[in-house]
């Protein structure tokens, strides 16, 4: 008569998961029932992760039983589960281990179907043995009068039937001793089931009842449609119909019909419906009172996830708390960790692992961590991505700003000294160091410092292809004359003596072709690169952990370092010639500058390479930029600074007579 149990473990493990109790013991009997039962219970465990600290399976014998008692209670002591499900026969050993638990006091969360509400109702009045208690119900509609029925039944009308120790028993949960009913001598034959404790006497039908009600419906249903049949078939009157009770088997069988509850019944086991359940809690009060108080139902006709509901105010723990008992085999993995499963254990025990960098997790229990898009990264919990601001070299940065004053006082400065050499363009001083000369050095670095503003602001593909390009020639020219001021020292020099061939080479100019010829290589160079593979815009999301970077691929990294090898190239060829030319007897000195200037240049840009490629986002931009500007303002104040100082403020060592007696000593001491 009982409908099918195929969802009573998903009712059961439902509940569970909605408590987050994923470290549950289970005890059954041990045959067909809670065989299937224990099958049905693991398939829902791996959907709802929910994992068995223990199985005991309760013999049906009592002496195999009686042998192995201890092991089931040495079990259930020693579990961390503080959920615990009772699933078997209710007149079996399973019923009595349950007891004896109980009696020794084992505090657990228990979890039965409705006809274990007797056994759970039979207590010691000193012992507390409960966390909580939860029966699940095949729900079926109310049996209407069967309440009043109850309530109005008179003792004396069954006092064949209810004894004084029932009544005990129902009323206030006593023991067998003869010196607790006393308290029932006052007690009328007169007195109805109504003036029984309402808390230890359920009005409602259970399911046993609500089985056999159905049967006697079903019999009755039967008996009908056999008569029914045999009047049809033996249609003469006055005559008595006799039938053997085996003939109502196949009316039995095939019976189907609504009872006055408004649920279908059926005996065709293949047409049984399924069981919905009622989910109730037994309260308990003091004295040893209980109550039965439904607090949820569980259908699975309804979609997954709202097949349980639940009113939650309606539950009571027994510790008196709102507070919910755990039974977990590890404490939660808080956001910003992930689950570690311990080796040879279950899956709900496990450890907390801290997240790898810029990774997240944003829930409990979370089996792996979740890598934040290129454009966010991890806060400091590590449970959740924050967005990336976009960071390149700006002139708001203090930074940029920094760099860009800079460049602009030392392009000014540079102005300046064109101005000064300019206007005293007549003078020894300026003279002899070759005016066309000084003029194209002062105006390459003007331009060196004016092209380091192209590395600061927000990149774009035309400033990307200018920052290298203008660098290139303009410190190519620079240091190409550099070379060519020094060589016109060398031959300065070198053709003081009558006759000498290389007096034409100086009269005639020739160092100064070396500007123009270096220059057109690497003119050629660079168009090699912006033909083949030009700077472009990258959008780095790697390189720092809070922005994005926003920079200037090189493109071809070969071609990059080839026009950095010629410049360095020109670089060590020029210092090398002015270390050479340092000792020449030169009236202002121009051969020791030369070579300190080169030097401090050469310097720069060898500390460069090592720093530029040890540094990320805009660190690494701004290090070029000053890699620029402190190598161009070594030369602008190694070669410039002391003329302008001497034209400025020592005017009368610009002079022609001072310039021949200071050749005359050079002479003398020659």
């Amino acid at each position: 008569m009982e409908p099918k149990d195929t969802y009573l473990a998903s009712a059961m493990v439902s509940l569970m998961a909605h408590f987050s109790w994923n470290w549950v013991g289970l005890v059954v009997s041990d045959d067909e029932q809670g065989v299937q039962f224990l099958s049905d219970f693991r398939g829902q465990m791996k959907e709802n992760r929910v994992c068995l600290a223990f199985v005991n399976m309760i013999p049906l014998r009592m002496q195999l039983y009686m042998t192995r008692a201890h092991i089931y209670y040495e079990q259930i002591m020693t579990s961390s589960a503080n959920v615990v499900v009772i699933y078997g026969n209710v007149n079996s050993t399973l019923a009595e281990s349950y007891r004896w638990w109980k009696y020794l006091g084992i505090r657990r969360i228990w979890f039965s179907t409705s006809q274990w509400d007797n056994v759970i109702n039979q207590r010691d009045f000193n012992i507390d043995s409960s966390l909580g208690t939860f029966t699940f119900s095949h729900h079926h509609g109310e049996i209407s009068g069967f309440k009043n029925f109850i309530q109005t039944l008179k003792l004396s009308d069954h006092s064949e039937k209810i004894t004084l120790t029932s009544l005990g028993w129902i009323g206030f949960n006593c023991s067998v001793a003869s010196n607790n009913f006393k308290t029932l001598k006052d007690w009328s034959s007169n007195t109805s089931f109504e003036s029984l404790m309402w808390h230890n006497f359920n009005m409602a039908m259970s399911d046993e009842s609500y089985n056999i009600y159905n049967a006697v419906y079903a019999v009755a249903h039967s008996l009908h449609e056999m008569l029914l049949y045999h009047v049809d078939m033996q249609p003469v009157a006055g005559e008595k119909l006799k039938f053997q009770h085996w003939q109502l088997h196949p009316f039995l069988k095939k019976i189907q019909f609504i009872n006055p509850a408004g649920d279908t019944v059926t005996m065709n086991q293949k047409e049984k419906p399924h069981g919905q359940y009622d989910i109730f809690n037994i309260l308990c009060f003091s004295q040893g009172l209980r109550t039965k108080v439904k607090i949820g139902e569980f259908s699975p006709f309804f979609p997954h996830g709202q097949q349980l509901y639940l009113s939650e105010d309606m539950i009571e723990w027994a510790t008196r708390s709102r507070q919910l008992p755990s039974s977990v085999c590890s404490v939660s993995c808080s956001p910003g960790s992930r689950k570690s499963p311990q080796k040879g254990k279950a899956t709900c025990c496990f450890d907390c692992t801290p997240c790898p960098e810029n990774e997240i997790s944003n829930q409990t229990d979370m089996d792996q961590c979740v890598q934040c898009p290129d454009d966010q990264y991890a806060n400091v919990k590590q449970n959740h991505c924050i967005h990336k601001s976009v960071m390149y070299l700006a002139y708001e940065d203090p930074l940029g700003m920094s760099l860009t004053c800079m460049a602009l006082f030392l392009t000014a400065l540079a102005v300046v000294m064109l101005g000064v050499f300019v206007k005293h363009r007549d003078t020894p001083i300026v003279k002899a160091n070759n005016r066309t000369l000084s003029y194209i050095l002062l105006l390459s670095l003007i331009f060196c410092f004016l092209c380091s503003l192209l590395f600061i602001g927000h990149p774009n593909t035309i400033t990307c292809v200018l920052q290298q390009t203008t660098f290139g020639l303009a410190f190519t020219v620079a240091v190409s004359t550099v070379l060519a001021k020094t060589l016109t020292v060398v031959l300065a020099f070198k053709v003081t003596v009558p006759g000498r061939r290389l007096r034409g080479l100086l009269v005639s100019g020739a160092p100064s072709y070396i500007i123009p010829i270096c220059t057109l290589i690497q003119l050629i160079l660079c168009g090699v690169w912006m033909g083949t593979s030009p700077p472009f815009i990258v959008i780095d999301p790697q390189s720092e952990l809070e922005h994005i970077t926003i920079v200037c691929n090189k493109g071809s990294v070969t071609v990059f370092y080839c026009v950095l090898g010629y410049l360095g190239s020109l670089a060590l060829g020029a210092f090398t010639v002015a270390f050479m030319a340092r000792n020449l007897p030169d009236t202002f000195n121009e051969a020791k500058f030369l070579t300190f200037s080169m030097l401090v240049f050469c310097s720069v840009w060898v500390t460069f390479l090592p720093v530029y490629h040890s540094t990320k986002g805009k660190a690494m931009v701004a290090v070029e930029v000053f890699s620029i500007l402190a190598s161009s303002a070594g030369l602008l104040g190694c070669i410039f600074a002391p003329k302008c100082f001497i034209i400025l403020l020592r005017s009368d060592q610009n002079s022609l007579q001072n310039f021949r007696m200071k050749t005359r000593s050079t002479s003398l001491i020659s």
